[in-house]
Protein backbone atom coordinates (compact mmCIF):
# COMPACT_ATOMS: atom_id res chain seq x y z
CA UNK A 1 0.00 0.00 0.00
CA UNK A 2 3.14 2.48 0.92
CA UNK A 3 4.19 1.76 -2.66
CA UNK A 4 1.07 3.22 -4.32
CA UNK A 5 1.50 5.93 -2.11
CA UNK A 6 4.42 7.00 -3.32
CA UNK A 7 3.91 6.49 -7.14
CA UNK A 8 1.43 8.48 -6.46
CA UNK A 9 3.18 11.16 -4.97
CA UNK A 10 6.41 11.11 -7.08
CA UNK A 11 4.31 11.09 -10.35
CA UNK A 12 1.78 13.77 -9.14
CA UNK A 13 4.43 16.00 -8.03
CA UNK A 14 5.84 16.39 -11.22
CA UNK A 15 2.06 16.83 -13.06
CA UNK A 16 1.77 19.53 -10.62
CA UNK A 17 5.18 21.38 -10.99
CA UNK A 18 4.65 20.84 -14.93
CA UNK A 19 0.79 22.86 -14.34
CA UNK A 20 2.22 25.20 -12.42
CA UNK A 21 4.58 26.01 -15.80
CA UNK A 22 1.63 26.16 -17.70
CA UNK A 23 -0.31 28.57 -15.26
CA UNK A 24 2.36 30.94 -14.19
CA UNK A 25 4.69 31.37 -16.95
CA UNK A 26 4.73 31.54 -21.20
CA UNK A 27 6.18 28.31 -22.02
CA UNK A 28 3.78 26.14 -24.12
CA UNK A 29 3.50 22.23 -23.61
CA UNK A 30 5.96 21.82 -26.21
CA UNK A 31 8.46 23.91 -24.45
CA UNK A 32 7.59 22.36 -20.87
CA UNK A 33 7.82 18.54 -22.54
CA UNK A 34 11.23 19.29 -23.75
CA UNK A 35 12.12 20.89 -20.48
CA UNK A 36 11.34 17.52 -18.64
CA UNK A 37 13.05 15.51 -21.01
CA UNK A 38 16.54 17.42 -20.93
CA UNK A 39 16.00 17.87 -16.87
CA UNK A 40 15.54 13.69 -16.85
CA UNK A 41 18.79 13.43 -18.48
CA UNK A 42 20.61 15.90 -16.58
CA UNK A 43 19.87 14.19 -13.32
CA UNK A 44 20.37 11.51 -14.44
CA UNK A 45 23.47 11.84 -15.86
CA UNK A 46 24.55 13.25 -12.06
CA UNK A 47 23.22 10.05 -10.48
CA UNK A 48 20.00 11.76 -9.11
CA UNK A 49 16.87 10.84 -11.09
CA UNK A 50 17.71 7.00 -10.11
CA UNK A 51 17.20 7.76 -6.64
CA UNK A 52 13.82 9.28 -7.50
CA UNK A 53 13.21 6.36 -9.23
CA UNK A 54 13.74 4.27 -6.75
CA UNK A 55 12.11 5.73 -4.37
CA UNK A 56 8.93 6.40 -6.68
CA UNK A 57 8.78 3.56 -9.12
CA UNK A 58 6.84 3.82 -12.19
CA UNK A 59 5.94 7.49 -10.37
CA UNK A 60 9.11 8.47 -11.91
CA UNK A 61 9.56 6.43 -14.88
CA UNK A 62 6.36 6.71 -16.80
CA UNK A 63 6.11 10.96 -17.06
CA UNK A 64 7.69 12.21 -19.70
CA UNK A 65 11.02 13.09 -17.16
CA UNK A 66 11.17 8.83 -16.97
CA UNK A 67 12.19 8.99 -20.62
CA UNK A 68 14.58 11.18 -20.83
CA UNK A 69 15.79 9.31 -17.59
CA UNK A 70 15.80 5.64 -20.04
CA UNK A 71 17.56 7.78 -22.98
CA UNK A 72 20.79 8.49 -20.23
CA UNK A 73 20.66 4.65 -19.02
CA UNK A 74 20.88 3.38 -22.36
CA UNK A 75 23.21 6.11 -23.40
CA UNK A 76 25.59 4.90 -20.31
CA UNK A 77 25.34 1.16 -20.67
CA UNK A 78 25.84 1.41 -24.53
CA UNK A 79 28.62 3.38 -24.10
CA UNK A 80 30.24 1.37 -21.59
CA UNK A 81 29.87 -1.93 -23.26
CA UNK A 82 30.46 -0.82 -27.12
CA UNK A 83 32.70 2.71 -26.49
CA UNK A 84 31.90 6.37 -28.27
CA UNK A 85 29.70 4.69 -30.83
CA UNK A 86 27.25 3.55 -27.65
CA UNK A 87 26.58 7.44 -27.59
CA UNK A 88 24.71 7.52 -30.82
CA UNK A 89 22.89 4.08 -30.45
CA UNK A 90 22.22 3.83 -26.56
CA UNK A 91 19.68 6.33 -26.61
CA UNK A 92 17.71 4.40 -29.23
CA UNK A 93 18.05 1.20 -28.22
CA UNK A 94 16.82 2.10 -24.19
CA UNK A 95 13.52 3.64 -25.40
CA UNK A 96 12.79 1.35 -28.15
CA UNK A 97 10.08 -0.68 -26.52
CA UNK A 98 8.38 2.83 -25.08
CA UNK A 99 8.73 4.04 -29.08
CA UNK A 100 7.71 1.01 -30.66
CA UNK A 101 4.50 1.01 -28.20
CA UNK A 102 3.76 4.62 -29.15
CA UNK A 103 3.89 4.28 -32.90
CA UNK A 104 1.74 0.73 -32.99
CA UNK A 105 -1.36 2.08 -30.44
CA UNK A 106 -1.37 5.01 -32.62
CA UNK A 107 -1.91 2.85 -35.86
CA UNK A 108 -4.08 1.26 -33.87
CA UNK A 109 -5.40 3.70 -32.60
CA UNK A 110 -6.03 5.73 -36.32
CA UNK A 111 -7.26 2.03 -37.65
CA UNK A 112 -9.97 2.44 -35.00
CA UNK A 113 -11.50 5.77 -35.42
CA UNK A 114 -11.68 8.00 -38.58
CA UNK A 115 -8.72 10.80 -38.42
CA UNK A 116 -9.44 13.73 -40.33
CA UNK A 117 -7.22 17.31 -40.81
CA UNK A 118 -8.76 20.46 -38.39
Amino acid sequence: MLEYVRVFLVGGLICVLAQILIDKTAMTGARILVSYVVLGVILSGIGVYQRVVDFGGAGATVPIVGFGHALAEGTKKAVDETGLLGALTGGLTGTAAGITAAVVFAFLWSLMFKSRQK
